[in-house]
């Protein structure tokens, strides 16, 4: 080969691998909501595959349908299992897709795993700061008991083991909820406990958090639970920023947003159970995350 065609072949071999370099995107995990399954995720899991074709996705089928009403702290250490593999192998970072009940999962996840490594962290519909609605889920476990009545049921070391229960924010039981609660309150470092600075350091690992939601939603009341707010005793929904755990940073929340690493999208007309299949969703709110 003459000496002048050689760095034509080098440019043409360059363009060539030029796409497959591009084209590595991130792993993404996925994680189901109550009652759900990783079959509930297949068109979530489809629009990532035809946007970003290549990505590894993995929608993981654990604590799936019924078991989902197990303990939360279970939960959580049986998802951790099997997304610590995926995190320790991936040295560029992972993103999570964590919906409804599953985002409560991820946070419990990311605050007791040191050294994770996500990137982006996506809540679709979760209810961060809790919940005070019943639902048809709920009216399932517990039938015809109203939400006024709801605290004396999951406010006790019973009604801790069910998973909804460990997240129930009543306001007008607001100190039986702090002496009470076993997952939410420590998780948002409501209460003091001895992991509480560990817990911290391990969520502000986290690169990019965007929170999913809409006022259509249907279940997760009130519906800003999934931008982290929740209602006072007035009835009255207390916003992110005004929230006693933001105001004093106890898990890192104010810390992030102040590094512009919490995004919100608000999107409405979409039902609970349609997040994870709304093109819409994942074109405006998602998919520019996964890269």
């Amino acid at each position: 080969m003459a000496d002048g065609c050689r760095p034509c072949v080098f440019i043409l071999v360059v363009l060539l691998l030029l796409p497959s370099a591009i084209m590595a995107y991130r792993p993404v995990i996925i994680i189901h909501g109550l009652f759900g399954g990783p079959v509930q995720m297949t068109p979530l899991v489809n629009l990532i595959k035809e946007s970003h074709p290549g990505t590894s996705v993995t929608a993981v089928s654990l604590y799936d349908y019924t078991d989902s009403v197990k303990p939360m702290w279970d939960q959580v250490e049986g998802f951790k299992k099997v997304l610590q593999p995926i995190i320790e192998s991936t040295g560029d970072g992972v993103h999570l897709i964590c919906y409804s009940q599953g985002g409560l999962i991820c946070r419990g996840v990311l605050a007791t795993l040191p050294q994770h490594n996500a990137h982006s962290v996506i809540f679709l519909s979760s209810p961060l700061a809790g919940q005070y609605g019943v639902t048809r889920a709920i009216s399932g476990v517990f039938p015809k008991l109203p939400k006024s009545s709801l605290h004396n049921v999951c406010y006790t070391e019973l009604g801790q083991k069910t998973s909804f229960c460990s997240y129930w924010n009543d306001p007008h039981h607001r100190e039986k909820y702090l002496n009470s609660s076993v997952f939410l309150a420590p998780l948002n470092g409501e209460v003091e406990h001895v992991n509480s600075t560990e817990w911290r350091n391990n969520f502000l690992r986290i690169k990019t958090m965007v929170l999913i939601g809409g006022p259509n939603d249907g279940v997760i009341l009130p519906w800003q639970s999934s931008m982290f707010g929740s209602f006072d005793s007035d009835g009255k929904v207390i916003d992110m920023e005004n929230q006693d755990f933001y105001v004093r940073d106890t898990f890192g929340l104010k810390t992030l947003k102040s590094q512009s690493a919490v995004w919100k999208c608000i999107v409405p007309g979409v039902k609970h159970n349609f997040w994870p299949s709304d093109p819409r969703v994942f074109q405006n709110c998602i998919e520019k995350w996964l890269t």
